[in-house]
């Protein structure tokens, strides 16, 4: 197991101009971690391919490895035009992940609105995700690179339905980023959603939130059920995180676990913590 954390956790930073991606990097070494995991767009882009090189080299530099490479995707498209230039925009981001030189990348897939997220409409829309699934996998197979898709964004986001998409592409460089928080927007338990996705993941988040049944106020999201839910210092909220993570580490799993904080403490100091507690619960278990 490596324990490293997504730059999204850095966000807020990145954003009011206080670090840099490069500066990120470096700041997770010092923290320890060993591994970075890049999500553009939040704080940066990677239109200018001199900062892919800079990036590798600053990996290099502070000894991490570059885990995955993550995007945002959704072939749900008005015509069947925009569904192609779709799957060559994310074929150009799989280019752009062998630049980086990762093995992993997570794209995302669709996204409705909440009252368009039933299961006769996801049975409905399956089809054209497998066929923009399958494309992308067999194309990022040259590469050695394995796709995935995480769940969330309500729409793809229960265990069940995850695991639906991965079947149905049927390819082995296909599987799951799994948010072992994240399941907690679709309503489900995250120990129990963990226990039956974890064979499916190449790369696994640790993330944390508080639960409510009743809107508290200003920095809550709501789940598709009507709950609601904050980002949480890992290990401060309502998940059994040390059991979720016993379901991780007694799978077998060992590969990259990734830190993601969203929560409305100051970025750093709370990945700090964060890192922390997962290092001290995986090493206790």
């Amino acid at each position: 197991m490596k324990l490293g954390i997504s730059s999204y956790s850095l966000y807020s930073a990145m954003k009011a101009g206080e670090m840099s991606i490069l500066d990120v990097m470096e700041w997770v070494a010092e923290q320890g971690g060993e591994h970075i995991e890049i999500v553009p767009n939040l704080g940066f882009t990677l239109e200018d391919g001199g900062l892919v090189s800079e990036i590798r080299e600053k990996a290099r530099e502070v000894g991490l490895d570059i885990s995955n490479y993550a995007i945002g995707a959704n072939f749900i498209t008005e015509t069947e035009a925009k569904f192609q230039a779709e799957i060559e925009r994310v074929k150009n981001e799989v280019d752009i992940a062998n630049q980086l030189g990762v093995k992993l990348m997570r794209h995302d897939v669709a996204w409705r609105p909440i009252r368009e997220t039933s299961i006769q409409q996801f049975e409905s829309d399956l089809p054209k995700l497998v066929r923009a699934c399958r494309e992308i996998a067999d194309y990022a197979a040259q590469y050695g690179i394995t796709t995935s898709i995480e769940n969330h964004g309500y729409y793809v986001q229960a265990s069940d339905r995850v695991q639906s998409l991965i079947n149905h592409v049927d390819r082995p460089n296909f599987k799951t980023t799994l948010d072992v928080g994240n399941f907690m927007c679709a309503d489900e338990d995250s120990v129990s959603a963990v226990k039956k996705n974890i064979s499916y993941s190449s790369m696994v988040h640790i993330k944390d939130f508080y639960l409510r049944s009743t809107h508290p106020g200003e920095g809550w999201l709501e789940t598709i059920s009507g709950n609601y839910l904050r980002g949480a210092i890992i290990g401060h909220g309502d998940i059994n995180m040390r059991e979720v993570i016993g379901v991780v580490k007694n799978s077998g799993y060992d590969g990259y676990l990734s830190v993601e904080f969203e929560g409305m403490e100051e970025c750093k100091h709370a990945c700090k913590i964060s890192l922390d507690n997962v290092r001290r619960i995986w090493n206790e278990i």
